[in-house]
């Protein structure tokens, strides 16, 4: 099929697919075609942050760009498989559609879920049957969790899981109660002076911050880059502040700063 103008979403698909297969080809481009699995993973990594940052600004057209560039990682991946005779793009849509279906009985069959709990409890026992189909070894239960992914979803991910089987607090309150203990040891641990405790307990602290997060049903990851982003935007109107008045950051008192970040958050 030649790159042309498609109409429909599969032919537009298909034009992506063929697009990334006429790269990779002989006489294609030199860089497509160097690519390897492991050279292209940290595009993949950047592209899904350009996706939640367009998402985070309600950037919708950059948005749509972005989704692009995230479901061209996929393509190629697949391009990738499909040379070594692994598996296709069309192996993949495959995959993630049947394993939709098979994991919404309550949608495509004849189940009934009254609850996001319910459903969240019924894909980890369809999961776990499906381990069992494939003659896997039962496994630890946080086995599941990759331990490569970013540290604060690692926390998200290992405490849902260990909540799913009655390993959690009963309210927001005790978990308060939790922090409150932890900033203690922390605290103890800043007065001892010991680096390598005081990068523990505060490990603590910030674990605990996420299980209340869950509790408030907050996504802690978000909830950060919410503040990031206001940080970003109080401390640059500081800046521009004191460039309007022919000064320079390095050259303000801190408490002048301090009032013009008050007035920067009215």
């Amino acid at each position: 099929m030649s790159p042309v103008e498609a109409t429909s979403v599969g032919a537009k698909f298909e034009r992506l697919v063929a697009i990334l297969a006429r790269l990779r080809a002989p006489g294609g481009c030199p860089w497509d075609r160097e690519q390897t699995f492991d050279s292209i993973k940290p595009f993949l990594l950047e592209e899904t942050y350009e996706v939640l940052d367009a998402i985070d600004r309600r950037d919708f057209p950059e948005l749509s760009s972005e989704l692009g560039d995230l479901l061209l990682q996929a393509v190629f991946f697949s391009q990738m498989a499909a040379e070594q005779n692994l598996f296709s793009i069309g192996d993949a849509i495959d995959a993630i559609s049947q394993k939709l279906i098979r994991r919404h009985p309550h949608v495509f069959a004849n189940e009934t879920a009254e609850t996001e709990a319910d459903v969240r409890q019924r894909w980890s026992e369809i999961k776990a049957a499906e381990r069992a189909e494939k003659s896997e070894k039962p496994s630890a239960l946080l086995d599941a969790v990759p331990r490569a992914l970013p540290a604060l979803v690692e926390a998200q991910q290992i405490t849902a899981r260990a909540a799913q089987v009655g390993f959690d607090w009963n309210n927001a309150g005790e978990v308060l109660a939790k922090l409150d203990e932890e900033r203690a040891e922390f605290e103890a641990a800043r007065s001892e002076g010991a680096v390598d405790k005081i990068e523990d307990e505060l490990g603590d602290l910030l674990f605990v911050m996420v299980n209340l997060a869950r509790f408030v049903k907050v996504d802690p990851e978000q909830a950060l880059r919410r503040t990031n982003a206001k940080f970003r935007k109080r401390f640059g109107f500081i800046e521009s502040k004191l460039t309007a008045r022919g000064r320079g950051l390095r050259d303000t008192p801190l408490a002048e700063m301090e009032t013009l970040w008050q007035e920067a958050k009215r």
